[in-house]
């Protein structure tokens, strides 16, 4: 039982479970005060030619408050659970509400339609009820949306960010030993990459148009890696191609050296990924680049976008290697 209320809003589930019952009570309600006026069997259906199909009045009213009820409850209850995001919430009990009243308006344009009348053949549904409930509905669904506080309890990120906060706090020198960036080309390389594979691709496209999105999916993905993200902290390199994709991965205590340097890619191979004799060098762009020198003697390049950020690379790597030497070469968490 525990487990379970931690895993919903309270509150939410009373509202999704109460809501919909008492807007089906006062559907019955006012189902039975008007009951007199009404004929029996009710029209339930209607075509061009006028009412087609009927039901008693007890399985009308029944069933109409079973309905309200039921879809009510399929789309709150979608507001419940903790686990889903805020803004899913918000919309699924804006949107049960607006079902909730719009089933119930529609029920009570059939009823108001049939008011007065002995036969039920002459019967309509009531549009003047149903335009007015509709748009009353929808606008009291989009206030509900926006009033609806999502409650918010202390998650495994929350857990997260007090723990990084407390080692902060004790290790003042921990956020000076991290470093992350993103490196990209320059804008004019991926101009000539555009002209190089998409124009191509568009004078492709009539004649051979497999040809011409294979183009631009080459195109796409040579643009995607020139693009690198490089992570610095007191475990040691990280570099990761397009953003995702692991290349380097060097431990605090296998770094040398670290010196920041202006390179040309063509002295390693090229733009992107390269290995060249016993160099890997991960380059988006010629200049500025930091280059790392292992202790197994393979060495390694990584761009660093500029001069400044280049020496507060190489600044941080070298610290935290020499933390990793001290600490026999454990690098600290």
């Amino acid at each position: 039982m525990g487990k379970f209320r931690d895993s919903v809003d309270v509150r939410a589930l009373r509202f999704a479970i109460g809501f919909p019952l008492m807007l089906a009570a006062g559907f019955v309600v006012c189902a039975f005060l008007v009951r007199p006026d009404l004929p029996e069997p009710l029209a339930v259906r209607w075509t061009d030619a006028g009412a087609v199909d009927f039901a008693p009045f007890a399985a009308v009213t029944g069933a109409g408050a079973a309905l309200i009820a039921v879809v009510g409850w399929a789309v709150l209850l979608q507001a419940v659970p903790l686990s889903r995001p805020a803004m899913m919430r918000r919309i699924m009990m804006g949107a049960g509400l607006s079902m909730s009243l719009f089933v119930t308006t529609v029920l009570a344009a059939v009823l108001v339609g049939q008011l007065g009348l002995a036969d039920a053949r002459g019967s309509h549904v009531d549009a003047s009820v149903l335009a007015l409930g509709s748009g009353a509905a929808v606008g009291l669904g989009f206030v509900m949306g926006f009033v609806f506080k999502a409650d918010e309890r202390w998650s495994v990120d929350d857990e997260l960010a007090v723990r990084q906060a407390l080692e902060r706090e004790q290790d003042p020198d921990l956020a000076r030993d991290s470093v992350r960036l993103w490196v990209h080309a320059r804008s004019s390389i991926f101009v000539m990459l555009g002209i190089a594979t998409l124009l191509p691709a568009a004078l492709l496209t009539i004649a051979v148009p497999w040809l011409a999105a294979l183009l631009v999916a080459v195109g796409l993905v040579a643009a995607a890696f020139l693009f690198a993200r490089v992570r610095v902290d007191r475990s040691g390199l990280r570099v990761f191609a397009a953003g995702f994709v692991r290349v380097m991965d060097v431990p605090a205590s296998a770094i040398d050296a670290a010196t920041p340097r202006d390179v040309r890619a063509a002295d390693y191979g090229g733009w992107g990924y390269r290995i060249h004799g016993n160099t890997t060098a991960l380059l988006v762009s010629s200049g500025p680049a930091v280059v790392i020198d292992r202790a197994d003697g393979r060495r390694l390049a990584v761009s660093s976008g500029t001069a400044v950020t280049a020496d507060n690379l190489a600044r941080t790597l070298s610290r935290v290697a020499a933390r990793a030497r001290r600490n026999g070469g454990t690098p600290a968490a």
